[in-house]
């Protein structure tokens, strides 16, 4: 049901049937195998079980989340007679705002990809400027196809979540960043006894279906940034994130973002984007008659 009704992603498919395999092995070993009888005293027992193990509360919300939506199917479909998770209150979550590089930190670190930082500078220096200058996920960037680029409209057609489809600009330098490497590609290709693919995106080694995959993604722009001197934390969705936190702060439509970022609600472009605290207090002096 989720794979062909709701089109999650593989990643999100991963996590639930781990889920709920976690949780079914101890409903065994308690011997409750009716699901028909599973009350939500026994779904908060085994909540508990996960927080004994040290884990976090974000990691307790998501197995919560994997049962509730087990149990609605469940439900649903006849096997079971109600929903007991949906009684099992979600771990209070604390909301942390994420850091980004500012502005500067990252033109320069786009502006000096070299082979001293990268496997393949041409597709790396690509990659970075897709993720940044198009704000989109990295399942999205590896699922870029050569025909996905509208060059006469500067645009990229995007698949997300849900098998969604938008259209997002294709800034200048993201642009050249992709003429750039795409005559390397081609070569590589060639190189290879003539193999074709359409993914935009290859592997230095062509392995597999020769796309780029997410892991690899996640290496390079964590190799990328830690030689520029940025944060050794920064993953492929910091550079989203810094999209739509530097938009906003030129000054960007927060419907705008969501528009661009394809999220399905306005709150959570509100979490993925954030005043700084020198913008709140520019905004104050530049506008309580107070202040001035």
């Amino acid at each position: 049901m989720l794979a062909y009704e709701r089109s999650v992603s593989a990643h999100t498919l991963r996590a639930y049937r781990r889920e709920i395999h976690s949780f079914a092995a101890y409903l065994d070993e308690h011997d409750s195998h009716d699901l028909r009888s599973v009350q939500h005293q026994q779904i908060r027992a085994y909540l508990g079980t996960l927080y004994d193990r040290g884990l976090s509360k974000a990691s307790v919300a998501r197995a919560l989340a994997a049962i509730r939506a087990w149990f609605r199917w469940l439900a649903k479909t006849g096997q079971a007679e109600q929903n007991p998770a949906a009684l099992v209150s979600t771990p209070k979550l604390p909301k942390h705002l994420p850091r980004v590089p500012n502005i500067e930190q990252m033109n320069r670190a786009a502006d000096h990809i070299g082979v001293e930082a990268a496997a393949w500078p041409e597709r790396d220096r690509a990659i970075f400027e897709l993720l940044y200058g198009c704000g989109i996920r990295n399942a999205e960037l590896v699922g870029i196809n050569l025909s996905d680029i509208h060059w006469a409209n500067d645009a990229i057609l995007v698949r997300g979540k849900g098998r969604k489809e938008r259209y997002v600009p294709l800034g200048d330098m993201a642009a050249q960043a992709v003429r750039a490497y795409l005559p390397l590609r081609e070569a590589k290709l060639a190189a290879a006894a003539g193999r074709t693919t359409d993914a935009l995106l290859l592997g230095v080694d062509l392995r597999g279906s020769g796309r780029l995959t997410t892991r690899s993604v996640q290496r390079i722009v964590k190799r990328l940034a830690t030689t520029q001197g940025l944060s050794a934390d920064v993953h492929p969705h910091t550079l989203r994130h810094a999209f739509g936190t530097h938009m906003l702060e030129e000054g960007a439509d927060l419907r705008a973002i969501q528009e661009l970022m394809g999220h399905a609600r306005l709150s959570t472009t509100q979490r993925y984007t954030q005043l700084t605290s020198n913008q709140i207090t520019a905004v104050y002096d530049r506008t309580h008659p107070r202040a001035k």
